[in-house]
């Protein structure tokens, strides 16, 4: 079992940056693969970013790529999430996920924990 909380939401203006942070309870966090999903008012939850366990494999959507870092630290049991150059298009809900396996996929269903969401709010 593992339980996750996200940290580093908050307000930014067009151009800005932010870091969100995942922190991740339970043992040998190294074997699950992580991802980042987002959700806007009205929106489906869409995929933004991924990491395998060992944080060699990462994988982006079109959208963020260029401007979001996904990055872990097995021993701090953390995952982050820098974006740069911020859009009002990016504010969401950001959510982190973790599931055991190897394969970092962009599907929400294939994920099995979720943490509980940091607000993410980029004016113009």
């Amino acid at each position: 079992q593992v339980q996750l909380v996200e940290s580093g939401g908050g307000l930014v203006q067009a151009g800005g940056s932010l870091r969100l942070s995942c922190a991740a309870s339970g043992r040998s966090f190294s074997s699950y693969v992580s991802a980042w999903f987002r959700q806007a008012p009205g929106k489906e939850r869409e995929f933004v970013a991924g990491i395998s366990g060992s944080g060699g494999t990462t994988n982006y959507a079109d959208s963020v790529k260029g401007r979001f870092t996904i990055s872990r630290d097995n021993a701090k049991n953390t995952v982050y999430l820098q974006m740069n150059s911020l859009k009002p298009e990016d504010t969401a809900v950001y959510y982190c996920t973790a599931d055991r396996g190897a394969y970092v996929s962009s599907r929400p269903r294939n994920y099995d924990y979720w943490g509980q969401g940091t607000r993410v709010t980029v004016s113009s």
